[in-house]
């Protein structure tokens, strides 16, 4: 199985790499990981509403020439449904039955993820109503889709 996180912007914060390095490294006995980072669109404090659509427009590009056809794509975004650790696992274990073996979750920047890049997804998957900066996210990521895999195995670390 290869499981791929999109990720908007580059990540600065050392405990935030080290996290997620240490998540990832756990996950290679389960499968090929890898974070990928697209560069964010530089804009002003104050946006207009057409300022905010070209952003994500922009960023939505990034994210889509790194999506190839047969990925399975879980978009993260607040309207997405609310899964728990458990309902995950399922659904990562039911789409690798399915013959689904490429999986990759989308973080969008700041301003969220582009139209296009929503009409890609084959889901929508949200975290809460938290507003969460996207850098954490994706250590949060990590983590849950490691409990997924030892969910599935029947591993006590998810007690």
């Amino acid at each position: 199985m290869n499981v791929k996180i999109i990720g908007v912007g580059k990540l600065k914060e050392k405990y935030l790499k080290d996290g997620i390095a240490e998540y990832a490294k756990r996950l290679q006995k389960f499968a090929k990981f890898e974070v990928i980072e697209v560069p964010d669109e530089k804009a002003p404090e104050q946006l207009s509403q057409a300022q905010m659509d070209q952003v994500m427009a922009k960023e939505g590009e990034r994210i889509l020439s790194k999506i190839k056809d047969k990925e399975y794509v879980f978009a993260l975004a607040i309207k997405g449904k609310e899964r728990s650790s458990e309902e995950l696992a399922a659904e990562i274990d039911k789409l690798a039955l399915r013959g689904d073996s490429d999986l990759t979750f989308v973080i969008g920047g700041s301003l969220g993820l582009a139209p296009e890049v929503i009409a890609r997804a084959n889901t929508q998957i949200s975290f809460g109503r938290f507003t969460l900066p996207h850098q954490l996210m994706r250590l949060v990521l990590t983590e849950q889709i490691y409990r997924a895999f030892m969910i599935n195995q029947g591993s006590p670390y998810h007690k």
